[in-house]
């Protein structure tokens, strides 16, 4: 198959690199140092699972000199999608897929706006993997997780044979029974703990071991299951009670990827995680106070209108999907 990845960071050189070892064609989009270094020496991927070395590489910052893919794998992070969008057009033709895997739920949507449902491939990736230096790309740990699926859930023949592809390289794949379940599940647990961590500067031992806290996140979570069962997805009774055991299994240091990037002041995922709570809640009357107080917390920190940010742009429903629950 063809590939064409477009971010070649953690998650995007993981897999790029992966596909190009079992013998797919991939090309890269990226710029800057990390262009020059995978145009010079390739593209080395460090990994507990074996280390990868992709030479030559072929990588571009301009989509169009790519051509088109049989499959394209977003892997950007959500704030710099809408204005790579107009640019992925020539990687796009008849039964491309684009997969995408970023943190939230309105990417997909963000996608099928620009170039039809059909063409889209909601996934979500869960993988420990950074740019340790230009061109050089480190898996800290762990298997790697690949979930996606049809916008309907249907099993095509382009679905089982990306499937085949990633098992092959030796991405573990997964293709659910509902796709927008998995995105929503991931949503509930990464989005309160994002918010509450950017807001308190506290670590996840700290968040989920005060009574308060909590009670806090638990809360923020059954918003996030309410705000999905008005948009039609329902998920588990117990996701809460789930996510939150899930929660107390994770290193009690640490810290979110939204705090991280807010306290440091670069771009944050702020409006594609509590914003678009905030903004679906409000597109079907869903009651979020909680999401709303903490947006407008931090999108004050920031300097952002939030006002006008909260009620912009909702995307639409899941679609035909939402009939089957």
């Amino acid at each position: 198959m063809r590939f064409v990845v477009v971010g070649a960071g953690g998650i995007g050189g993981w897999l790029g690199a992966r596909l190009a070892a079992a013998g797919h064609e991939v090309a890269l989009v990226a710029r800057g140092a990390h262009l020059a270094a995978l145009r010079a020496d390739g593209l080395h991927l460090h990994s507990p699972a074996g280390d990868v070395v992709v030479r030559p590489v072929q990588a571009s910052d301009d989509a169009a000199a790519l051509g088109p893919a049989d499959v394209v794998l977003l892997a950007v992070k959500t704030w710099q999608l809408p204005a790579l969008l107009p640019a992925l057009g020539p990687l796009i033709g008849p039964g491309t897929a684009v997969l995408t895997t970023q943190n939230g739920v309105e990417a997909p949507h963000q996608v099928a706006r620009a170039y039809g449902r059909d063409a889209v491939l909601p996934g979500t990736a869960k993988i420990f993997a950074e740019i340790e230096a230009p061109g050089r790309i480190r898996h800290v740990g762990g298997p790697g997780l690949l979930t996606y699926g049809e916008w309907d859930d249907r099993r095509t023949d382009r679905v089982e044979r990306l499937r085949e592809a990633l098992t092959g390289a030796g991405v573990a794949a997964l293709v659910p029974d509902d796709i927008w379940a998995e995105l929503w599940t991931k949503f509930l647990f990464v989005v309160p703990l994002g918010g509450l961590s950017a807001a308190t500067g506290a670590t996840t031992g700290v968040l989920r071991s005060r009574p308060g806290t909590r009670a806090l996140l638990a809360e923020l979570m059954g918003e996030i299951q309410a705000v999905a069962a008005a948009h039609g997805v329902v998920l588990p009774a117990d996701v809460v009670a789930a996510t939150l055991a899930f929660l107390d299994q994770q290193p009690a240091a640490g810290r979110t990827s939204l705090h991280r990037d807010i306290h440091s002041g670069r771009p944050s995922e702020l409006d594609a995680w509590t914003g678009a709570v905030v903004r679906l809640a409000a597109a079907t009357g869903t009651p979020a106070p909680r999401h709303a107080m903490l947006y407008e917390l931090l999108a004050a920190r920031l300097g952002q209108d939030a006002a006008d940010r909260a009620v912009a742009g909702a995307p639409e429903d899941r679609g035909p999907a939402a009939a089957h629950n």
